[in-house]
């Protein structure tokens, strides 16, 4: 008759046993994560340390620190478990194949998510300049991981995906400095014609906001209906001034040095019909 006593030492004997033998692979796989998660701390700090030295933008230190340390982690467990026995290829490539569907279904999130992460790294532009892209003007409020927020000069806040901000043009007018204006003028047929150039470069001389290199110009360029196009290019410091100020002073200095000369500004055109009485 069998031993009731024998039959359930012998299981435990067996179970002491393999957990004897698996020790080795279950301390070793300990001391691996232990290590990496060392390793990645280490890792994380002196990253965060040298992105802080060279004035990398606050918004992608933490996004690429925090990228590395886990990637280090998944490297350490996968590691740990190979240790252990257990099957990671298999557990990966169902996780290769779960994360493709949720990739495909989800590639225009990811999509944005990488531009905004190149922005942040590349910085074309920052938080309160004024630029120009994908058809809008204004200062960019904010620049998250979906999409670069921009308020339009005309008080709007549009949402801009950062795909299209990272493949598009981008013009960023803060960074412009100096930057040219130009300022259209039509003198009246009839009129002198450098007393009008002469006295509208001095109109400009002494205006706040502009530079004097490059010099300012005053370039004729078409015959209007009524009067002939005068061009004045001037150039402004954008840090004292900004376009559309510099365009409105240029043109009330215009006039009036214009006016000064006793040049009339108002266009006339004389109409003639024929079969009218001489």
């Amino acid at each position: 008759m069998p031993n009731p006593q024998t039959n359930v030492v012998e299981p435990v004997a067996t179970l002491w046993q393999r957990v004897v033998n698996s020790l080795p692979n279950l301390l070793a796989a300990v001391a691996i994560f232990l290590i990496i998660l060392v390793l990645a701390s280490v890792i994380r700090h002196t990253m965060r340390l040298a992105a802080q030295r060279r004035q990398m933008a606050s918004g992608v230190i933490p996004l690429v620190t925090n990228g590395v340390y886990w990637f280090l982690l998944l490297m350490g467990l996968t590691s740990a478990l190979q240790q252990l026995g257990i099957d990671v290829l298999a557990i990966v490539a169902g996780l290769g194949i779960a994360g493709f569907m949720l990739g495909f279904a989800l590639q225009d999130v990811s999509k944005n998510f990488i531009s905004g992460v190149l922005l942040l790294i590349e910085q074309p532009f920052k938080v309160g300049d004024a630029i120009d892209v994908y058809g809008f003007s204004g200062t960019v409020s904010a620049i998250d991981l979906r999409a670069t927020e921009l308020r339009t000069f005309d008080g709007r806040v549009v949402l801009i995906p950062n795909a299209e901000v990272f493949t598009k043009p981008i013009t960023n007018i803060t960074r412009a400095s100096p930057r040219r204006v130009d300022l259209s003028v039509g003198i009246p047929y009839g009129s002198d014609l450098e007393a009008a150039r002469q006295a509208t470069l001095q109109a400009l001389n002494g205006m706040a906001g502009m530079v004097s290199d490059p010099a300012p110009s005053a370039v004729f360029q078409n015959f209007g209906g009524s009067a002939i196009d005068l061009v004045v290019y001037y150039w402004i410091d954008t840090g004292q001034t900004d376009p559309l100020r510099a365009k409105d002073a240029g043109l009330v200095a215009v006039e009036a040095a214009l006016r000064s000369i006793q040049l009339d500004l108002i266009p006339r055109q004389v109409v003639q019909l024929e079969g009218s009485a001489q």
